[in-house]
């Protein structure tokens, strides 16, 4: 499923209402982050709108609402609204799987959640994807048909599925539930929503949190691939310099060359118990395997922790453990993204503003990745239509409204760079960078602590952000059992 699927890690005037905003009611439900996982009181409600907010006669598609009242019986009157990252996650889904850390900030204000047209319960642009593209098995010809096949499975125009689209809904949905402004928090491509939102309606918007962060003026694409190697790096500098893992893993670096050159010679069949259902089964493992695998394990510090020794047990001949985490991990992503809504943001917003001779392949093709990444979005978007792209999109940000941008060192998609990028036009902002952290720091340490302050203040200056010196990073794994005593 790599081929198609893994592009998606790598993450706008006000339009006539199709429906009566005084319509538009809610009702107690149970919101949850999936199948397992503990429901969460919220009231819901779905929200009509135009397929085409320039048309109102244009077909109307619903979106799914959901909102976790605040604790406090008199709240502030203006909610959080997570936006949640992909391209392709519900924001339902987000809010739920990280709840607890928008407790804080919920003590005193409403939880806004819209799940962003085309993803989770809203006019779902998901289509169906064979094993073989999930195993990362397809070449580009298989990849071109898959996709003319989605394309036909997809109930909605995907040209209306873009985000210069997708913030007007949230605007009418503020002006429909009576919020006067909102307080914005994105991660991943969520920063891109929340920087573009903030750009089409500054008078609504109170303050921004943008973790993991997108610059508007970089297309995600090109630089995927050289980022996740540079983040590969740092973990085997960080064991290396470990003395308990350097003594357990003394040629990590060379073990993963082995692991690389084996499998660039052929994939390997792998069998091993379904890590979700516990069934025997076989599972075909090669290049495109174990970058998915190596890539989505160094986003989390936890996971960060188990990587050294995955690596050395795959170069001695024990690949279970890390075939089991890359079918573990990437299923997970299939289920949670709209593969449709997806390759609309990606198809109009970022693959049109690749520079393919500013690219050095040599470079690209060193890294573990290699260009296979870039060249499937390449194959998919040639048949993929582009929506709307309002004007000024690439553009940074330019604004005096508080924002706090959130990075992490160790984050191998949003480096801390791409933050100070999206600065360059932000008057009133602060950029903090978690020590050895990975992608998405809002459930980190003392962070949702920093937030929440942040929220109630609208003030960056007046942050104390001194606890962040005691957060806490997984040590190394060094065996099954867990790091060093």
């Amino acid at each position: 499923m790599y081929r198609i699927v893994a592009t998606c890690l790598l993450l706008l005037g006000c339009a006539a209402f199709a429906q009566d905003e005084a319509k538009l009611t809610l009702s107690d439900c149970r919101i949850s982050a999936g199948p397992g996982y503990p429901g969460i009181k919220a009231r819901c409600g779905t929200f009509v709108r135009p397929l085409n907010p320039a048309d109102p006669a244009s077909e109307n598609i619903e979106l799914r609402v959901a909102v976790v009242p605040a604790l406090d019986l008199e709240p502030e009157p203006d909610p959080m609204v997570p936006l949640a990252g992909g391209p392709g996650q519900g924001a339902i889904q987000f809010y739920s799987a990280y709840a607890a850390a928008f407790e804080v900030v919920r003590r005193d204000r409403d939880i806004l959640l819209l799940d962003q047209r085309g993803t989770g319960s809203s006019a779902s642009m998901d289509c169906s994807v064979e094993d073989e593209i999930v195993e990362g098995q397809y070449d580009d010809a298989q990849t071109l048909e898959s996709t003319r096949a989605c394309l036909e499975q997809l109930p909605y125009d995907p040209s209306f599925f873009t985000t210069s689209v997708a913030v007007t809904d949230l605007e009418a949905l503020r002006s429909a539930l009576g919020y006067g402004s909102l307080n914005l928090l994105g991660m991943s491509y969520g920063t891109r929503v929340a920087q573009h939102y903030a750009r089409r309606y500054p008078s609504t918007t109170r303050s921004v949190v943008l973790d993991g962060v997108v610059p508007p003026q970089l297309p995600l694409g090109p630089e995927i691939a050289t980022e996740a190697q540079r983040a590969v790096d740092e973990i085997f500098e960080r064991c290396a310099a470990d003395a308990d893992c350097n003594e357990r893993f003394p040629e990590l670096d060379l073990d993963f060359q082995s692991v690389r050159a084996e499998l660039a010679e052929a994939a390997i069949e792998v069998t091993l118990a379904d890590p979700l259902s516990g069934h025997l089964t076989t599972l075909k493992f090669g290049r495109d395997e174990l970058a998915a695998a190596v890539r989505l394990l160094a986003y989390q510090p936890y996971s960060i922790a188990l990587l050294p020794l995955l690596i050395h047990e795959a170069a001695s001949d024990n690949y279970a453990p890390l075939a089991a985490q890359f079918q573990l991990t990437v299923s997970s992503l299939a289920d949670s993204l709209s593969l449709g809504m997806h390759n609309a943001v990606m198809c109009t917003e970022d693959l049109p503003f690749v520079d393919r001779e500013a690219i050095d392949f040599d470079v690209l093709g060193e890294t573990y990745i290699g260009a296979f990444q870039l060249e499937a979005l390449e194959t998919i978007c040639s048949i993929w239509p582009r929506g709307p792209l309002d004007d000024g999109f690439h553009e940074p940000l330019a604004s005096d409204l508080p924002v706090l941008l959130l990075s992490g060192s160790a984050d191998p998609i949003t480096p801390p760079r791409y933050a100070e990028l999206a600065m360059v036009k932000l008057s009133n902002a602060r950029h903090l960078v978690g020590e050895r952290q990975g992608h998405g720091q809002l459930a980190a340490g003392c962070m949702p602590k920093i937030i929440a302050n942040f929220v109630a203040s609208a003030d960056v200056g007046a942050l104390d952000v001194s606890c962040m010196e005691n957060d806490f990073v997984m040590p190394f794994f060094l065996d099954f059992s867990g790091p060093k005593p």
